[in-house]
Order: structure tokens, then C-alpha cells, then sequence
């Protein structure tokens, strides 16, 4: 495996010797007491969790979590999810099309793809209530008191069940004593940033918070066409909360926020072979034959497609300068605008009932968003989404109740929990996904081309010119006259296609659960949790589409299919329908459910020989509910067949994901050093997998087959590799050893350190559904390879000095973080092209601060190297076919300076 050496030597250094997340060292002055302490003492160097549904000492909880606190948080600059990569090296969180399709990711296993139909691999929780997608966190979480990544499945408390980990935020709570803050901050791309709050008390049993933050700034791309900018910020977060606490054990936190976001998101550009060694053209532009090296790249005119672009208007620029350079170039009018709306309110109860707690989470949310875009990321006009509440939209309301009760028995030999979940989801998805003006000119040159490039005429009807047609003349023997009428046919869609789908979908929710730990000796610990949980979805649809030419192109060409032109006749209908784009739907409404019930849980030992040291091995089974593929690209397997007359939902649904995971590891925690390991192994069946086959957007669910297939399924054929119900199993693996450790070697100095090493990857001899069924063609890559966006090693450190100054009070801050990754592909078919190099992150900050830190000034710099990485390669929409893809980039370097101020 090849290592990211792409930075300076200094910086890889500090990887080197720092490297893992911000493991908290520290817990606030107002830190719990925590099990096992001496009665009254507080130890403000113990890290307390609530991982499994107690306040424990981190380093008594014998599962693999991470903690970060507020005060790691500042120093590092994270102000939401996303931005927790630097910290936690198991941890990856990136978007693509859209900000609320983001995805986290842990130990290389995250939910893949657009669609809302999936529900998270990794599900996120803010003050313990669930956000339905972990792109509903994305974005400002304002004073934060704590981060749990817990890693693995989590399949008995956590409310919701996810099969690859758990991201628990739980927010600054209000206080009885009255104080206030405020943050300003400047940077580069002219961002303005400002926070503050104030909490005090309203009477000698209730008190209030009230924070807000406004963030603004302008946008990473500049889209030359239009004059504008994309994938800016302009975005605002207000949240009151009360806590009444009206005797000695009954808490009530009642909390109510309100955000929402007014921006342009997501553009993409074009990849190179500077971005991806084999972003190059293919004998006989097969993006899944191997590229030769020196080949040409993809957007050179060797690939017949790029000539067709450029003659419709495709501005050379946009082909020519690197997957790094920021101009955009998109069709005039088209536009990327959209609007997030997200709020909510909780209420938590905690009481103690004699010698039980009693602890109950209400929580009701609603997120909307949409997004328009110029789906086809060119500055032709082949596809696109009207940004208006109808563009792509989705609308999450959500209702959650968690019930928790908790003691001990038999004279405390027994820590005991018991409790039950319940949610209602309510999910609607909106779209408008229509051709472009020019796609009636674009379309039919896919077709000559396929012939012979050489007579394409994208100015001409149908993409053949009068000299072309008569170079044809009697070419396909009595078919050519249809042939031809079909291109003429096909130049005849523009401006069409849907003009509103909705889907609705209603998921109810709910499980009861138990956790227990039985002490068996005072260094020995049996933990065994259980839950069931029973999860329906109903569903329904209804399109309206103004295609009628998709209908009488399949009339024309249905007959031709057992013919010598059937594969023109095929290009013909199904570019004329491409993702089930057709009239034929008009009108179309379809209506299922399914159900599922599941037991999951996990059984744990511990042990510690030595105070400061704990072992421990376990076995957890988690659950990802199946669902829904919201898309109507799937209502059929191929666009050659007819939907509307399918009236099924048979390809619509994917099957539930379970993983049975194990795990073994040790903590060692004192005052000045702390160290974690853990060994894990993680079998997925049914892994659920959103991909482009195409012609259509898959949810695929992969599993292997323990016969040999003997290659059919590496094959282009999606009726070979068929396997034995019985033979049927789990078809992704997630492997490996992590590492974490902070130290303070000297006062004022904290270090921290992770290394995290995955063998994410599919098994070989892969199926698709528990059936047995052949894997779909398009996924033929992915036998034996590792998955997406999961890289091998994956390091990460923070060092962080803070010396007083004289005897002033004041202090001065020197912090610095670093993330390296080695190789991995970001495309979920890992086709060539897709390919990201290693590379090195590397965040600063440096500033002074007051006596009691009651005021700071700081300079920051994130990503200090100006690294260019993309956070995901994918198949440009129809242009792909002949093997050209885009990309969505990371974020390029930001610097700027903060003021704060507190009392």
C-alpha cells in the first residue's frame, strides 16, 4: 500500500510521532461524578461517557469510543460533523450532489449514495434524538459540551439501530450561574462568522440558555458562465433551552433550535489524470478494461464524446485545466440554489424513583430541503433540476420517544437497564429531473458515435449530416430508413421529462431492549445486552411525466430487438427513455409496504487485572432496516422494458443489512498517559449499495456465495453467477486494528495519537440479494476489492501547547492537528479513474488569551497546505457511458481570525 508523502517532510513528521483523534483528557469542572470514585471527589482528568446509556469513566466502558470535548473542539475549529475527520481516524464524513446527502462513514462501512430511501450506516444523535440521515447534522451545532464516536455496530441501546457506529452530540446545557459569550470570526472567501449566548437563572429551580450562530461566506467554485458563485455558506442556528430542576433527583431539559440554510451546492469538475493516474481513456472506451499508461485522459478528444461537447458549446477551458482549478462552466440559466430548513424540540427527563433512575427522551423534528442543480455538470443543457421546493426535494418529520430505566441488584453485583424505543417517520421525496434543451442534440451523437465517430454532426438532426446519411445509405440493410427516424426522433427531447414524482413514505419504529452488566468479581465484568426491534414501511408514489417520445420509440424499436441492429434499436429506446424517463408514467401510482423484525444485542468480558488497566472481548450484531429505492429510475431493471405497465415495486425494495462483529481490545488510562487498542472483525450480510449501473440508479444489496462461480461474476452479464440460497453468505468484511493515545508529557503540553489500519473489503464470488441472485454487471469490479472511501491506514494527532505568559495571566495557544490517509477509490463501482491518492491534512492555530480565558484572540489556518482531494469521483451523467467522470472537491485552504469573549 502506498502512504501520502505528498506534503512536506515536517508535517508528515508530526503525523508520524502525533498521530489519532482528539482523545479528551480532560473533563470540565462540572464534570459528574462517575461510577467507582470515591464518594464526593471529582477528578477533573477522567472522561465520562454515556456510551452505554450510564455516566461511566471512559476508560471503564469496554467498547471502542471516542470523546472529544469542548474545549479540543475550539481549539480545533470544528463546528459540525464533518469536520471531525481530523479527530478521529476511524471517522470519515463527506458529501457529494447535495449537503443533505451527506455520509459518515466508520472503519471504512457508511451508506453510500444520494438517496433518502437509505437510512444511515451511522446514525447521529444530538442530545439524545435521532436525526433521520446523518446529512440532517451537517451543519452548525453551535456550544457543544461533548462528542461520542462510538465504532462498531450498535445494536442494543442508542435509540435507533445502526450497523456501523454511532455519533452521539450533546450540546452546552444551561447552568445556574449567569454568564454570556460571543465569537467573531473572519477569513479568507470573505467568511463572517459570529456566535453567542447567554445562560443564567430564572428562579432557584429553573434555568435558560439561548445561543445563536450566523455563518456566511462565499463559495469554493466560480461559475464563469453565470457570474456566480457555488458551494458558498449562508446559514443561521438559533436554540433556547430550559432546565427545571425542582428537587434534589428530577431534571427536566426542555430544548427547542431552529437553522436554516440559503446556498448554492454542489458543484463538480472534471477529473485528470493529475487527480487519478487512470482517469484516462480505455481500449475501446471500456471503463472496466485496465487504462494504459500514457493513455490519453478522459476529456482529451480521443474520447469521441469530448468533440460532440465541444460543438454543442462545452467551453474547451472546462477539459483542459486540473480537477483543482475552481472555474466551473455550466449551462447559462441553470442555477444551484436550494434551501434547508431544519427544526425541532426535545424534552428529557431524568428522575431518580428510590433506588432506580428513570430517564425519558422526547424528541419531534422536521427537516426539508432542496437543490437545484445542473445535473449534468457540463455547459451543455442535457440535464437538469429547476431549483424550486420541487427540485430533488426531501421532508423529514420525526417522531421519537426513548424510555430508560436503570438499577442495581443484588447488592450491586447487578447494574441492570432495561428500556424502549419508538419512532414515526414520515418521508417525502419531491423531484424534477427533466432533459435539457440541447439534449435532443446531444442523445442521438451517442448513437452515431457507436457507429462511427467520424460521421457525427452534432449541428445536424439526429447527429448525422446530409453527407453522413448517404455515407449510411442501406447500412442496416431495410432497418436504416427506421434507424435514421429514430435519431430524428430521438433530437426531438428537449425540455422534457418529469414534471413532478413524489414519493411518500411513512416507517414506524420500535424496539425494547435491555442491558445488563453483572459484576462477577470486583475485576470481572459480563455485560449482555439484548434488543428486538419490529420496523414497517409503507410506501407510495405517484409520477407525472411529459415524455410521449419515449413510448413511440419503444414502439418503433421493440420489433428490432431479435434483429442484426437489436443493440442500435436498444441505444435508440433506451436514450430516448434513459432512467425510466417516459409518459408512460403519467398518472402512474404505486402503493407497498414491508415489514421486518429483528433481535440484536452483544455480549462483553471484562477485565482489569490493574486499576488503570482494562481488557476485554465482545460480539455485537447490528441492523440496517431495508427499504425503498426512492428513485424511479429503478422501477424496472432496464429501460427497454415498459414501468408503467410493470406496476410493481419489485425493484424498488433492497433487503434489510445485519453484521455480526467482533471485537477484542485493551485501555490503559492514567493522569499523564492514556492508551486504547482495539482488533475488530465485521461481517456484513445484505450490505446495501446505491450505484450508477448505467441506465439506472441501483440500491444492490451484496452478499457472496461460498461456491466458486468461476468468474461470472466479474462478467458483463447480469443473469450469470447465480448461487444456492443455502450458500448464501456475508459479502463485505470490515477488518483491522486500531490504536489511540494522549499524553502529557510536560505541563501545559497535550499530545494525541491514533492509527487506525481496515481491510474494508468485499468478499470474492459476490451475489446480490440472499436469493442468490447475479450481481448487477455494473458492480463487476468489486469482488475482492476493498469498498469506497475506505482507505487502509488512516492516522491522525493533535499537539496542543498552552504556556502562561509572565505573570500576567494571560496564556498563549499553539495547537496543531494532521490527518493522513493512504490510497483508496471513491466511486462505489471502483471503476478506474476514481482513484484517490494519499494525502496529508494539516490544521493550525495559534493566538493569546486573557486572565480566566475571559477574552482570546486567535489566527487559524485549515487545510494549511492547500491539499486538493476530491471527496468523491462519479460518472458524469450521460457522458460517463464513454467514460468520463467528474468530481466533487473537498475544501480548498481557509485562514482567518477569531475574537472571543465570555463572562
Amino acid at each position: 500500500m502506498k502512504l501520502a508523502l505528498n506534503l512536506s517532510a515536517c508535517a508528515f513528521a508530526l503525523a508520524a510521532i502525533t498521530t489519532a483523534p482528539v482523545y479528551a483528557q480532560t473533563q470540565s469542572d462540572a464534570a459528574d461524578q462517575v461510577d467507582g470514585s470515591d464518594e464526593g471527589a471529582v477528578d477533573n482528568n477522567v472522561i465520562v461517557v454515556t456510551a452505554q446509556g450510564r455516566s461511566q469513566a471512559l476508560s471503564d466502558v469496554p467498547i471502542a469510543v471516542s470523546a472529544i470535548n469542548a474545549e479540543q473542539l475550539q481549539k480545533s475549529g470544528a463546528t459540525d460533523i464533518r469536520e471531525l475527520n481530523q479527530l478521529a481516524p476511524s471517522l470519515l464524513v463527506s458529501s457529494t450532489g447535495n449537503e443533505a446527502n451527506g455520509s459518515a462513514r466508520i472503519r471504512g462501512i457508511g451508506t453510500v449514495g444520494d438517496n433518502p430511501g437509505l437510512e444511515s450506516s451511522v446514525a447521529v444523535f444530538i442530545d439524545g434524538v435521532y436525526r433521520s440521515r446523518s446529512g440532517n447534522a451537517l451543519s452548525e451545532l453551535g456550544p457543544i459540551d461533548r462528542i461520542e464516536v462510538l465504532r462498531g455496530p450498535q445494536g442494543t441501546l442508542g435509540g435507533r439501530n445502526s450497523s456501523a457506529g454511532m455519533i452521539s452530540i450533546t450540546t452546552a446545557a444551561p447552568e445556574f450561574t449567569f454568564s454570556g459569550h460571543a465569537v467573531a470570526s473572519y477569513g479568507n472567501y470573505n467568511q463572517i462568522r459570529l456566535e453567542g449566548g447567554i445562560n443564567g437563572p430564572l428562579s432557584d429551580t429553573i434555568a435558560a440558555r439561548v445561543d445563536g450562530v450566523y455563518l456566511k461566506r462565499d463559495g469554493f467554485y466560480n461559475d464563469v458562465v453565470n457570474g456566480t458563485d457555488v458551494n458558498n455558506k449562508d446559514r443561521f442556528l438559533v436554540r433556547g433551552q430550559l432546565l427545571f430542576e425542582p428537587k434534589d433527583g428530577l431534571t427536566v431539559r426542555v430544548i427547542g433550535d431552529y437553522s436554516k440554510k440559503d446556498e448554492s451546492c454542489c458543484a463538480a469538475t472534471f477529473v485528470q489524470p493529475e487527480f487519478a493516474q487512470r482517469a484516462r481513456v480505455s481500449p475501446g472506451l471500456d471503463p472496466f478494461a485496465l487504462p494504459q499508461p500514457g493513455a490519453p485522459a478522459l476529456t482529451d478528444t480521443a474520447n469521441p464524446i469530448i468533440p460532440v461537447l465541444l460543438a454543442l458549446g462545452q467551453n474547451s477551458n472546462a477539459l483542459t485545466q486540473s480537477t483543482f482549478n475552481r472555474d466551473i462552466y455550466v449551462t447559462p440559466g441553470r442555477s444551484y440554489a436550494g434551501e434547508t430548513e431544519d427544526f425541532g424540540a426535545s424534552v428529557e427527563l431524568n428522575a431518580e424513583l428510590g433506588e432506580m433512575n428513570f430517564t425519558s427522551i422526547t424528541g419531534y423534528r422536521e427537516y426539508s430541503n432542496f437543490q437545484g442543480n445542473d445535473t449534468d455538470y457540463t455547459q451543455v443543457d442535457i440535464l437538469y433540476r429547476e431549483p424550486n421546493e420541487n427540485a430533488g426535494a426531501r421532508e423529514f418529520k420525526t417522531f421519537t420517544q426513548e424510555l430508560r430505566l436503570q438499577g442495581s441488584a443484588f447488592d450491586d453485583k447487578l447494574d441492570w437497564l432495561v428500556g424502549g424505543f419508538y419512532a414515526n417517520e414520515k418521508l417525502e421525496v419531491r423531484d424534477n429531473l427533466r432533459f435539457g434543451s440541447q439534449y435532443g442534440a446531444f442523445a442521438p451523437c451517442r448513437i452515431v458515435n457507436a457507429i462511427n465517430p467520424a460521421l457525427a454532426s452534432p449541428t445536424s438532426s439526429g447527429c448525422l449530416s446530409a453527407g453522413g446519411r448517404a455515407a449510411l445509405a442501406g447500412a442496416f440493410g431495410p432497418a436504416t430508413p427506421l434507424i435514421f427516424a429514430g435519431l430524428d426522433n430521438l433530437a426531438q427531447i428537449n425540455d422534457k421529462g418529469t414534471v413532478l414524482d413524489t414519493y411518500n413514505q411513512k416507517s414506524e419504529n420500535f424496539a425494547f431492549f435491555t442491558h445488563n452488566i453483572f459484576h462477577v468479581t470486583d475485576k470481572l465484568d459480563l455485560t449482555l445486552g439484548l434488543r428486538y426491534t419490529n420496523e414497517t414501511k409503507d410506501f407510495n408514489a405517484a409520477f407525472t411525466n411529459d415524455n410521449t417520445m419515449c413510448p413511440i420509440q419503444r414502439a418503433l424499436f421493440t420489433p428490432l430487438l431479435s434483429t442484426g441492429v437489436a443493440p442500435l434499436a436498444a441505444g435508440l429506446i433506451g436514450l430516448s427513455c434513459q432512467g425510466n424517463s417516459t409518459s408512460e408514467l403519467d398518472g402512474v401510482t404505486l402503493a407497498d409496504s414491508r415489514s421486518e423484525n429483528e433481535f440484536t444485542g452483544t455480549a462483553i468480558l471484562s477485565y482489569k487485572p490493574v486499576d488503570d488497566l482494562m481488557l476485554y472481548a465482545s460480539y455485537s450484531r447490528g441492523y440496517k432496516a431495508g427499504g425503498f429505492n426512492l428513485d424511479r429510475s429503478a422501477l424496472t431493471s432496464s429501460t427497454l422494458a415498459n414501468p408503467a405497465l410493470a406496476g410493481s415495486t419489485a425493484n424498488l425494495q433492497f433487503d434489510q443489512e445485519t453484521v455480526n462483529a467482533f471485537e477484542i481490545g485493551g485501555k490503559y488510562s492514567t493522569r499523564e498517559f492514556s492508551l486504547s487498542v482495539a482488533a475488530f472483525r465485521q461481517q456484513f450480510d445484505s450490505f446495501q449499495l446505491n450505484t450508477f449501473n448505467g441506465s439506472t440508479y441501483v440500491v444492490q444489496n451484496v452478499n457472496a456465495c461460498s461456491d466458486d462461480l468461476g468468474g461470472a461474476d466479474r462478467d458483463a452479464s447480469g443473469a450469470t453467477g447465480n448461487c444456492t440460497p443455502d450458500n448464501v453468505k456475508y459479502g463485505a468484511v470490515a477488518q483491522g486494528v486500531e490504536l489511540e493515545a494522549s499524553i502529557n508529557p510536560v505541563r501545559h503540553v497535550n499530545v494525541s495519537m491514533g492509527l487506525t489500519y481496515t481491510d474494508t473489503s468485499y468478499e470474492n464470488n459476490l451475489v446480490g440479494r440472499d436469493t442468490g441472485s447475479p450481481l448487477d454487471p455494473a458492480l463487476r469490479l468489486l469482488p475482492g476489492d476493498n469498498l469506497s472511501n475506505a482507505p487502509e491506514i488512516t492516522a491522525t494527532a493533535s499537539l496542543s501547547y498552552t504556556p502562561p505568559i509572565g505573570n500576567s495571566g494571560l496564556t498563549g495557544l499553539f495547537y496543531i492537528n494532521a490527518r493522513t490517509t493512504s490510497d483508496y477509490n471513491t466511486g462505489s463501482d471502483l471503476l478506474y479513474g476514481k482513484e484517490q491518492d494519499g494525502f496529508t491534512l494539516v490544521n493550525a492555530r495559534i493566538g493569546i488569551r486573557g486572565p480566566d480565558d475571559k477574552w482570546a484572540i486567535e489566527g487559524w489556518a485549515q487545510n494549511v497546505f492547500n491539499v486538493g482531494y476530491s471527496q468523491v469521483a462519479f460518472n458524469t451523467p450521460f457522458v460517463a457511458s464513454q467514460q468520463t467522470y467528474s468530481a466533487f472537491l473537498a475544501e480548498p485552504r481557509t485562514y482567518g481570525i477569531t475574537l472571543r469573549g465570555q463572562f
